[in-house]
């Protein structure tokens, strides 16, 4: 005799699926025409002044190897025994990319606070 299979659920999980759901489907929220002027401002904003941080960070990673291929007497430097572009590799992207954060962070909410 074959054996018949049987879906296993939790009470909650029954609870929840016998639970209609009261919420409506999400509307985006209607603004006044002002506020519609000033929300479009703000982004054009925030967009020019990402696209310098994005400018920068692009720079960054594409520049830090015609950095190596230029001068690549830094793999035979070493500091502590780890040669320069190794260290280089660690030490200028990732704190750089850390700063360019925060720096773009700065810009972005500096329009909201003057609005």
């Amino acid at each position: 005799m074959p054996h018949r299979r049987v879906a296993v659920t939790s009470p909650q999980t029954r609870l929840a699926h016998a639970r209609k759901r009261s919420r409506g489907r999400w509307r985006v929220p209607v603004l006044d025409p002002a506020d519609v002027e000033r929300a479009q401002r703000l982004f054009r904003i925030q967009r020019r002044r990402a696209m310098v941080a994005v400018a920068w960070l692009f720079a960054l990673v594409l520049l830090l190897p015609l950095v190596f291929s230029q001068w690549p007497q830094l793999d035979t430097m070493r500091l502590l025994g780890i040669p320069v572009s190794w260290l280089a590799v660690v030490l200028i992207p990732f704190p750089a990319m850390v700063f360019l954060a925060i720096w773009q962070l700065r810009r972005a909410e500096k329009p909201e606070d003057q609005a």
